[in-house]
This record gives structure tokens, sequence and C-alpha cells, in this order.
């Protein structure tokens, strides 16, 4: 009988890291490694940014994906995993990067085996990005082009929350009724666009689930609601609710792509500057 490859090379993978026993989380070497492989959307994108040429070798599949990636463009030049320990491990590569919550069985099988791994947390404030990037730069072996990026994105961050003069009242709605408070990268997006987050004063500092009352009673000056994905969604049902229509109706109201929100890149920029367009507009800035 023959076994499919991934199957027998998973068989195998099984045997060596139970011969190998539990080990500490392996280290990145201080060589910068020359073969990398990112299992996560946003160490996708940080990795992107920041590596060497030829020193990059695969991404996720969300990578490629523009509704939530920001670089789709440029990871469809790398071949893509879907996170499985086997394809990984066939790839051999120096350096695995990955996300805290990314696939914690395949990120154990590779440590056991004796694949470095470094993870990533997920970013919560505009002030994390330049973290995740050195963070980044300091894997790679990139530390000198991490700084640069991170003066860059700094001084741009800086510069749009100079230009604030007047602040709107705003409030994220997602699916399902989800808000964003301030300390949520997306909140901070939001105030670093110029915008009073309602959210934190019906008391979802960091986020939740907004009822339609409390949205109402709060009553922002626009309603910022998710751009739905494409078919049908009965979570994205509640963005088209009369109440969310009467708060939007007559008055300036945004939407927002994830790809520009949900990892701490560089990339959120554009979302400041997107919603930083609809305060203007509000305000006659």
């Amino acid at each position: 009988m023959m076994f499919p490859r991934a199957l027998l090379v998973l068989v195998c993978l099984c045997f060596a890291a139970a011969s190998a026993g539990a080990q500490e989380p392996v280290q990145a070497e201080t060589s910068p490694p020359r073969r990398v492989v990112s299992m996560n959307l946003c160490t996708d994108q940080l990795a992107l940014l920041l590596a060497a040429k030829g020193q990059l070798l695969s991404v996720s599949y969300l990578a490629v994906d523009p509704r939530s990636s920001a670089m789709a463009e440029e990871a469809r030049a790398y071949p893509i995993n879907r996170g499985l320990a086997e394809e990984i491990y066939l790839l051999q590569p120096d350096l695995v990067v990955a996300g805290s919550f990314t696939t914690q069985a395949t990120v154990a099988m590779l440590r056991r085996l004796g694949v470095p791994v470094v993870t990533f947390q997920p970013a919560r404030s505009l002030e994390e990005v330049s973290a995740r990037l050195l963070q980044m730069g300091e894997v790679l072996g990139r530390t000198a082009a991490a700084e640069e990026m991170v003066a860059s994105y700094e001084r741009r961050l800086a510069a749009f929350r100079a230009e604030v003069r007047r602040r709107p009242s705003a409030a994220l709605y997602y699916a399902n009724g989800y808000t964003s408070g301030d300390r949520s990268l997306a909140g901070q997006i939001l105030s670093a666009a110029g915008f009073e987050n309602v959210a934190v004063a019906a008391g979802f500092a960091s986020g939740g689930l907004l009822p339609l009352e409390v949205l109402a009673l709060a009553n922002p000056d626009t309603v910022i609601t998710s751009r739905p994905y494409p078919g049908a969604s009965r979570s994205e049902e509640i963005l088209d609710h009369p109440v969310v229509r009467t708060l939007r109706a007559g008055r300036a109201h945004g939407g927002f792509a994830d790809r520009d929100w949900v990892c701490g890149t560089p990339r959120v920029l554009a979302a400041v500057e997107e919603m930083g367009a609809l305060r203007r507009s509000m305000t006659g800035e």
C-alpha cells in the first residue's frame, strides 16, 4: 500500500519529534537566517517589508488575499503555506516566524524538531507597530533597515496627529455589532485620525459587542462600518439595521477594509489617512 507523501512525512515527523523529546523554544541564531518561513498574516507583512532579497522563502496563504492583506500583490511572488508542520519542515527553514496564536500545534512540533521559531505578539497600539518592526529587524539581521522604517513611520504618524484641530465623535461598528475602544489598534487608528471614540464613554475601552440601543443613545457624528465580504453573511446584517441606516443618513460616514487595520505594520497609516480625510470632510479643516 502506498502512502501519500504528505502523510508519510507527517508520520516521520511524529516519530522524530517523539524521539527528540520536549525542548525549550529555539532562538534565532546570531548570524542572519538565510531561509525564513512566515506562517502568520502579520509576520508575513513585516517580513515582506524587511527581509533581504532571497531571505524569505514562503508566506502564509492569507498574505495573498487582498481582503485581509495590505501586501497581497507583493506576497504573490512567494510560495504560500497553510501552517502545516510537514510542508514547513520540507522547506528546511533556518527560521520560522509566527504569531503568538498561530497554529500552536505546528509551532510546538517544529520546535521539538529543532527548527528555530520566533513568535510575535499582535500589536495593540500604534506604538507597538515600532516594537514589532524592530523585533522583525532583529531576528532577520536587518536592524538598520528596521530602525530606518520606524523613524519614517513615527514621523508620518506625528504629522497626522499634529494636524488635528477638532474631534468629531465616531463609532466603529463591525459584524455582529462589535466595536473597538482606544485600547486596541483599530481604536488608536481612529484617535490618530482625529476622532473621539464613543465606545470609550460607553464602557468599551478595549472592545466588545455594542448594543444597538447604546449606539443610538451615543448618537455619534459618524458611524464607520466594516466593508462586507463578498457573499451573504448573517453576522453582517446588523450593518444594514434601521438604527445604523438612520445614524448614517444625511451624515458623512465611512467604511474600512480589514487589510489596513488588522496588522501592526506601517500600512496602518493608510487607514489613518483615510479616516483623516473623512474627518476633514466633516469639520472643513
